[in-house]
């Protein structure tokens, strides 16, 4: 194992990928990106990472950003509860820590939104704590080694994984292996298709290359279906602008803002009845077509209207905000549900 270790981490000294967030060793910056990194490509990434970064350059300013501002900050990314915990995280830095970042795994542990592997990456890589970074990558990458069979989603299997993996982490350099892995998972060891085996570091200690059973692993039960939910979706629009509701500050896609829709795909007949009792008198009506977004445990099948109005009810302005084309494009979060209407509009 430890001749594997050392074959791994030469292979990194010489393959490693150049990446915006390992130009240094600031925990502020390891965190924000594994953060970010989490259900999104690393080019996507690069992008979203620039952007942040030179709004909100240091945790005290993270801390004290408007949430408005950081939910369009945060826009694209998804998840934007990972958006509300960095803020949390923050303003506990801030008060706890005087600003510092803790420098210890099990501090860093506690901060809100860390789990074991960010808390891993960050304390092995910022402060060169000799402890695991264990996320999907490394799964496969285990199961692979050893022809671990065993249902990966199960918690009991996870922490032994990680605990063997633990015994392997060097006292010497424990963010360069973390990393190793990292990308010997995203660039040779692949979640999807063939894994280019021929070009493993470690083929050599490979159980499943050397038995031709590399793609049965990992193994994990079959996720449960996922709920399918039909809406109708209003882009009202009225003088130039654009009606928008807040979401509740609970649940899905919690406190961002949204066109208003009903539940249900309605005819033309029914959008136009719902549209009379809602607020105003209907100057042209639009298909805008169909359209879908899959969440980790929801399905939306959506059908989308533009509705121009004449006239509006003035009661429904306390409830409900309108925003010109700029301010969609700049200052308002707008989820990734509704990209496809979203972009009709702007």
């Amino acid at each position: 194992m430890q001749k594997m270790v050392k074959q791994l981490l030469a292979w990194y000294q010489e393959n490693q990928r150049k990446l915006p967030w390992r130009q240094d060793k600031n925990p502020y910056h390891v965190w924000v990106s594994e953060i970010m990194l989490q259900q999104t490509r690393v080019e996507a990434v690069k992008a979203y990472y620039k952007r942040f970064f030179e709004s909100l350059p240091d945790i005290s300013s993270l801390a004290a950003v408007e949430d408005d501002i950081l939910m369009k900050l945060w826009q694209g990314l998804g998840y934007y509860n990972r958006a509300r915990n960095l803020k949390k995280a923050a303003q506990t830095i801030i008060e706890e820590y005087q600003g510092k970042f803790p420098d210890s795994y099990e501090e860093i542990l506690k901060l809100s939104g860390i789990g074991a592997y960010t808390a891993g990456a960050i304390a092995s890589i910022s402060f060169g704590i000799r402890v695991p970074a264990v996320d999907g990558n490394v799964y496969r990458i285990y199961t692979r080694l050893t022809e671990c069979g065993e249902d990966i989603s199960k918690t009991g299997v996870q922490k032994n994984v990680r605990e063997k993996v633990a015994e392997l982490v060097p006292a010497e350099n424990p963010g360069d292996f973390n990393q190793a892995l990292m990308d010997l998972g995203a660039e040779i060891c692949l979640p999807n298709g063939e894994p280019h085996c021929m070009e493993c570091p470690v083929r050599e200690f490979c159980m499943a290359e050397k038995n031709g059973t590399v793609l049965k692993y990992p193994y994990k039960s079959p996720k449960k279906e996922r709920r399918l939910e039909e809406k109708t979706v209003f882009i009202f629009e009225y003088e130039g602008k654009y009606l928008l509701q807040k979401r509740a500050e609970k649940g899905l896609l919690a406190g961002l803002w949204e066109f208003p829709a009903e539940e249900g795909c309605l005819t033309v007949e029914e959008v136009l009845e719902k549209v009379k009792a809602f607020c105003g008198e209907v100057e042209e009506l639009e298909l805008l077509g169909k359209a879908k977004h899959i969440f980790s445990h929801i399905e939306w099948r959506m059908i989308g209207y533009m509705v121009r109005l004449k006239k509006v009810r003035p009661e429904i302005l306390a409830d409900f905000t309108f925003a010109t084309k700029e301010e969609l494009r700049e200052k308002y979060s707008i989820p990734n549900a509704y990209a496809a209407y979203l972009k009709q509009v702007i």
